[in-house]
């Protein structure tokens, strides 16, 4: 059967339809769509029936009667007051009501959203759309707009990460530019083995790619958060390997995006909330608005701001700032510079970066004579800013200058500013060239582009250089003379794809074809001179004694030397069978080449079955091949960076910078080591479910799933000198302390059990529906290697790939999440509360450290105003919970006296919560409140 939800009762309004004579189940759908109706009916019924032409303006259920005159279907109404669709003989013995008899509500009555959250029509998972959840071989999750709303958070990402436990969105702090792109990820798997669309169309990935130390290391994903959530009627999640299907990246699943598509609807909405220790202010503001589009057709817009205040968790600073200090007996650090008496202790910015972000997104189509055009476009332009390591007073980074005081005398904290402008837009044509056959084209675009610039930094090198050229320069010009920010360098990355799709349905079985023609371009800006180069080894013997760091702090820029523009063309070719076997037994296969210019061509397969073994139980599987292209970024980045990493000779102390080299794999570096050209990683994906209907009311799905992946791409540990003498030579030509590089080096297995279970009930004198969703996944590398006749090849795997490495893939995600969540509504009142536990996790930095489970609430109200208005007020996490406080990879720790022995500071270090990963952040409560007007 097929559900659609209701988001409007008023069945007296008058209606205007433009529905043309076709087969009566697709003719239900359109009837549906215009009229914003509940219609229930079974798919292989109304197929058999043609339904009439509906043109000109009509109140619902008179609309309803002139589709099905003539045919043997009538329209009556359950106990909930939804159409369904049956047989008139069995509605003459079993229903005597009719259609005449629907109780219209008044048009001045206040409807709340509907207490169902999720939508029975899919996309993905199934190329024929008339299809219901339960009746597909695989899990798929549909969440609504208002699923999404009740969550109270304003990120897309958030919004994922609440109500879907296979979804995770973990925070890390001072990791570049990981601080302004989350890693977005799927049942524990990397960020970029999960396929995301909009509208059904690929969508690219962010330009960035993730080599610092946090989770998704070595990979890309996708800005989950470009687009904003008002603009969204509902997002579809696809927990099942689909490569088969969709191509590419489509390992751990498929996450489609679908934009809201209302012709009339309009609304404004402004939130606005904070942590409870004061920071963190964000403002959201929505306007959302729909028009009639022609004939038949309409176009739906949303505009968006949003503004994000940084937040701060760092601990006090515990070390000296200023030089002079000396040590005790206990190892307290005793103060000699009087400033360090009265310094500031707040040093150090731990935390979410400050953001403001203006997005745009716009839903089209068009009805022409015998098809519509359609299309959207998405835009938006974020501007972020993070911090890095503070540079005190006695910092090598802060070079000392002729009157014996650093550069900048109070330290100085640089920042990352990263502009970030994303654009995607789409225009197709479907026709029906038949009852049974539908033709759509069309054409996809997408961009994401980086823009980096470091500030309040200083590039130390350039300092010593003005001192040594001049030596007449007192200090204070020298300091005026240093500039404090530069333009690092930029990112770009560019999605073209044409797709051909054609479908026919025939009596027992349907067929899906097409091909997709695709073209990915990546691009590297150099950044400023002052940026990256190294002022004072460009001068003669005579500087080494004062050599100091090149580039500017924190967030060093990329030359020209490692700019590049770069391209790949793909061809795809897919075919899809579904097929009914008997009135128990559905199947599904599907079979996909691809061809990727540079390393070739890869085939997968799919066999998916669903069997109602009874009324109320069906048992479902698949097993199926796929595969994930290597990104572009992992072919073609090349930089160096400063990373901060735990010294392996102490790991209790501070964490050290070093200048880390990321070498692509067909650069003249990387080749005289021997690294081979990136393939593909291979994937076999099994999963095994049930989907139990209790009652009416209650639904329980049981999924299981095992993933094995081949060839994974892993970017390697920061090779150091002593390894390999080819590889010091390395070292030493290009400045950096270390190098790494990506590699298919890795085979892994995932295991995991998704449970989904929903009841739907009335309770006093409203609606209740709880929901309990978990999941419970394991991932482990079973097998590392290093490439065959390559330097490497001679170094044991375990140098290549750390410790930390295979850790962050096997332990820094939750293994468990589980939620509970209950939304009632009665009138004009909505109430939202729910319960998220996330499981235990490990991270390895340093030294091991596992942070027990936590349970987080949220909670929000809505109260309907008037028909117009709508007030709201929430929390999420309400009850202050944080993750356990961090006993590893901390720096800056101690405590500092005065000669007197009194104490100015004393610390356990900067980083009180993990800076490396955080499943749910470490900001604490957070409370909102919001006004909504609709028009």
């Amino acid at each position: 059967m097929i559900y659609l939800l209701s988001t409007n009762a008023y069945a007296e309004d008058l209606i205007r339809f433009d529905i043309k004579q076709q087969r009566a189940d697709k003719a239900l759908i359109a009837f549906a769509k215009t009229t914003n109706q509940t219609i229930i009916f079974p798919f292989d019924l109304t197929k058999k029936y043609q339904a009439n032409e509906v043109i000109g303006v009509y109140q619902a259920k008179y609309g309803l009667e002139k589709l099905l005159k003539g045919t043997d279907l009538i329209a009556t109404v359950n106990n909930n007051g939804q159409f369904a669709i049956q047989l008139k003989r069995t509605v003459d013995k079993i229903h005597p009501s009719s259609i005449a008899n629907v109780q219209i509500p008044s048009i001045n009555t206040i409807t709340a959203p509907p207490i169902e959250s999720v939508e029975k029509i899919t996309v993905i998972g199934s190329r024929v759309s008339v299809r219901s959840l339960d009746d597909l071989p695989v899990p798929v999750d549909i969440l609504d707009a208002n699923t999404l709303i009740n969550t109270g958070q304003t990120e897309v990402g958030r919004m994922l990460q609440t109500v879907a436990p296979s979804f995770n969105f973990s925070s890390s702090a001072i990791s570049d530019g990981t601080d302004a792109f989350r890693p977005a990820t799927l049942r524990g798997l990397g960020p970029d083995q999960t396929l995301v669309l909009v509208n059904g169309k690929r969508r690219h990935q962010a330009s960035l790619i993730h080599i610092n130390s946090s989770v998704g290391r070595g990979t890309t994903g996708t800005d989950m958060n470009a687009i904003p959530a008002a603009a969204i009627k509902r997002i579809e999640i696809l927990r099942d390997g689909a490569a088969a299907q969709y191509g590419s990246d489509a390992i751990a699943g498929v996450i489609n995006i679908v934009l809201n598509d209302s012709n009339d609807d309009g609304s404004v909405a402004v939130s606005y909330g904070g942590y409870t220790q004061g920071d963190g202010e964000t403002t959201n503001i929505n306007l959302s608005k729909g028009f009639t589009f022609g004939k038949g057709g309409f176009i739906n817009t949303t505009i968006n701001y949003r503004e994000r205040g940084f937040t701060n968790r760092a601990g006090l600073h515990g070390t000296c700032l200023f030089e002079g200090c000396t040590t005790n007996d206990n190892g307290d650090f005793i103060a000699y510079d009087p400033r360090e008496l009265t310094a500031t202790r707040n040093t150090f910015r731990v935390g979410d970066a400050q953001s403001q972000q203006y997005a745009l997104a716009t839903n089209v189509k068009f009805q022409l004579e015998n098809g519509h055009l359609y299309g959207f476009l998405t835009l938006s332009n974020r501007d972020n800013e993070s911090a890095t390591f503070f540079r005190q007073n006695n910092s090598f980074d802060n070079p000392k200058l002729a009157d014996g005081d650093a550069v900048i005398p109070m330290g100085f904290l640089p920042k990352i500013n990263a502009d970030i402008r994303d654009i995607s837009y789409n225009v197709g044509y479907q026709q029906d060239l038949s009852l049974d056959s539908v033709l759509d084209i069309s054409y996809t675009f997408g961009k994401n582009t980086i823009d980096y610039r470091t500030s309040d930094s200083i590039n130390a090198s350039y300092v010593n250089a003005l001192q040594f050229h001049d030596d007449e320069l007192t200090s204070e010009v020298v300091r005026a003379r240093t500039p404090r920010a530069a333009d690092a360098y930029g990112l770009a990355l560019t999605l073209q794809t044409l797709n051909l799709d054609y479908s026919h349905q025939f009596e027992f079985w349907s067929l899906a074809i097409g091909s997709e023609l695709r073209k990915d371009e990546y691009q590297v800006t150099p950044g400023e001179r002052y940026s990256y180069f190294d002022y004072d080894s460009q001068n003669g013997d005579e500087l080494l004694s004062t050599d100091n760091s090149a580039g500017i702090q924190g967030f060093r820029g990329i030359s020209p030397i490692s700019s590049l523009e770069e391209s790949r063309d793909i061809f795809s070719f897919y075919a899809e069978v579904e097929s009914s076997l008997s009135d128990n037994i559905n199947i599904s296969t599907a079979i996909r080449y691809d061809n990727y210019e540079g390393f070739g061509d890869s085939t997968n397969v799919k066999l998916a079955a669903i069997w109602s073994a009874h009324q109320h139980v069906k048992f479902r599987g698949a097993i199926s091949t796929g595969f994930r292209a290597p990104s572009m970024q992992q072919l073609y980045f090349n930089n160096i960076s400063t990373q901060f990493v735990t010294d392996p000779q102490n790991p209790l102390g501070d964490q050290i910078p070093i200048q880390v080299g990321t070498f692509r794999s067909d650069s003249t570096l990387a080749k005289n080591i021997g690294i081979p050209e990136l393939n593909e990683e291979n994937a076999l994906n099994i999963s095994l479910g049930s989907v139990i209907q209790f009652t009416e009311n209650i639904n329980l799905t049981i999924d299981y799933y095992k993933i094995s992946i081949k060839d994974r791409i892993v970017i390697s540990d920061k090779l150091t000198e002593g390894l390999s003498d080819r590889l010091d030579n390395i070292l030493a030509i290009s400045g950096a302390g270390a190098a790494q590089f990506f590699l298919n080096g890795a085979d892994t297995d995932t295991d995991g059990i998704d449970i989904i279970s929903t009841w739907n009930t009335n309770l006093f004198s409203g609606k209740l529906n709880l929901t309990f969703a978990a999941n419970f996944t394991k991932t482990e590398v079973n097998s590392l290697f290093s490439p065959i006749d390559s330097d490497l090849n001679d170094i044991a795997p375990e140098l290549i790939f750390s410790e930390q490495e295979i850790s962050i893939i096997e332990d820094w995600q939750p293994q468990d999440r589980i939620s509970l969540s209950a939304f009632y509504q009665s009138n004009q009142f909505t109430f939202n509360l729910a319960f998220n536990r996330y499981g235990e996790y490990t991270i390895l930095d340093g030294q091991q450290q596992t942070y027990g489970a936590k349970i987080l609430t949220d909670i929000r109200l809505n109260y309907q105003l008037n028909n117009q208005l709508s007030f709201t007020v929430g929390g999420n996490n309400i009850f202050d919970v944080y993750p356990d406080k961090n006993t590893i990879g901390n720096s800056r720790s101690g405590k500092v006296i005065d000669s007197n022995g009194n104490v100015i500071v004393d610390s356990s270090g900067i980083f009180t919560y993990s800076r490396r990963s955080a499943p749910f952040g470490f900001n604490g409560a957070y409370f909102y409140t919001g006004l909504e007007y609709s028009f």
